[in-house]
């Protein structure tokens, strides 16, 4: 051990030697007062670096919990764009089906439609949902990509005249666009 004294033990014996009137002898004693403004500093710089730290811890939580959250929302981001050419499959061959094909082999199709609700509801479950456009509604470059614009009677230009292809949001983030023919106006 060392044979310096430590500021608390410097410190006790100011303290002691005022008690008993007696001025502090030795290396160090030249100003009690400068020793405990000192030490009084040293004080309040451990508190500030103390009060930080923690600071920084509890930031270090909120965003540990929040990349917890992300990463539950959007964990499954690859799979679900993995798999969404399935159930665009799903939906075209549901689509194909005449009504002599779904009397020759209705369980058949059955099965296929049951498998295609089966997906969405997976899809539910991990908060994955459609955006789906309607005819008319106004087209909207943050969920819709425009695959081709084309004058059409009776429509007003920037509205959607076609759905090509299903769009899906995983949360509140874009998974695919839903791709749509916009209407340029009448050709009038």
């Amino acid at each position: 051990m060392s044979d310096e004294k430590t500021s608390e033990e410097t410190l006790a014996e100011i303290l002691e030697a005022e008690a008993e009137g007696v001025e502090p002898e030795g290396e160090g004693y030249a100003d009690p007062d400068a020793e405990i403004d000192e030490l009084r500093t040293r004080l309040a710089e451990t508190e500030d670096k103390l009060l930080r730290a923690y600071a920084e811890m509890e930031n270090l939580r909120k965003r540990a919990e929040r990349d917890r959250r992300d990463a539950e929302t959007y964990g499954g981001t690859k799979l679900a764009r993995e798999l969404l050419p399935v159930h665009d499959n799903l939906k075209r061959a549901v689509d194909a089906v005449t009504d002599e094909q779904r009397e020759a082999a209705g369980s058949l199709i059955e099965g296929v439609e049951l498998t295609q609700r089966e997906l969405l509801n997976a899809f539910e479950k991990h908060k994955i949902t459609r955006v789906n456009p309607e005819m008319g509604e106004k087209f909207d470059a943050k969920l819709h990509q425009a695959m081709f614009e084309a004058p059409l009677p009776g429509t007003t230009a920037g509205t959607v005249i076609q759905v090509m292809t299903e769009g899906f949001m995983i949360g509140d983030r874009l998974l695919r666009p839903a791709q749509v023919g916009v209407s340029s106006g009448s050709p009038d």
